[in-house]
């Protein structure tokens, strides 16, 4: 599985990153960036529930 973020519509709410820092970080702009690529299998869980839990809908996940 990979993660995508949508860095226009990421809005730095820091959600993502708190949900899964295994996979998502916050960068010097206060954007999230994906750090897991792929995303380990161990993290797909909480990656996914980032995707749902982004209130700018800015994270995609492919399988």
């Amino acid at each position: 599985m990979k993660a995508f973020v949508d860095r226009g519509a990421c809005i730095g709410c820091q959600l993502c990153a708190t949900i899964c820092p295994n996979v998502f970080e916050m960068d010097g702009e206060q954007i999230s960036v994906v750090i897991a690529d792929p995303v380990p299998s161990d993290f797909e869980e909480c990656a996914e529930e980032s995707r749902d839990s982004c209130p700018t809908e800015a994270i995609s996940i492919k399988e």
